[in-house]
């Protein structure tokens, strides 16, 4: 168990596992409520790119015939997968940055 705790007052890997558990709307709202905790501010950005990301590739792919239903899944078992991952790791306290993902949340976390 982390002994820091976010400005909410939950514990830092608590508040970062619910950023992921409730995927994009877990990560907005703690872009919202939290002012101080940069762990789970990064995990809140993370959350937020990895899923909208994750959410437009499926609407993208949506309209291709047949291609896109293979690849819809794809990204639906991608999407659990880091899901599941993610969850554990902000749970466990560790900062898990995703390629590219975690970068630009990164970058964005050092301009605020």
């Amino acid at each position: 168990m982390s002994p820091f705790k976010s400005s909410t007052g939950l514990y830092e890997n608590i508040a970062g596992f619910l950023c992921y558990l409730f995927a994009f709307v877990g990560g907005v709202v703690f872009l919202v409520i939290e002012r101080r905790s940069r762990f789970v501010l990064f995990h809140a950005l993370q959350s937020v790119m990895l899923f909208a990301g994750i959410m437009i590739a499926h609407a993208v792919t949506g309209f291709i015939p047949f291609i896109g239903l293979v690849v819809n899944m794809l990204l639906t078992l991608l999407g659990v997968f880091l899901w599941i991952i993610l969850m554990f790791t902000a749970l466990q306290g560790k900062w898990l940055k995703l390629p590219w993902i975690g970068e630009l949340a990164e970058r964005q976390l050092n301009r605020m």
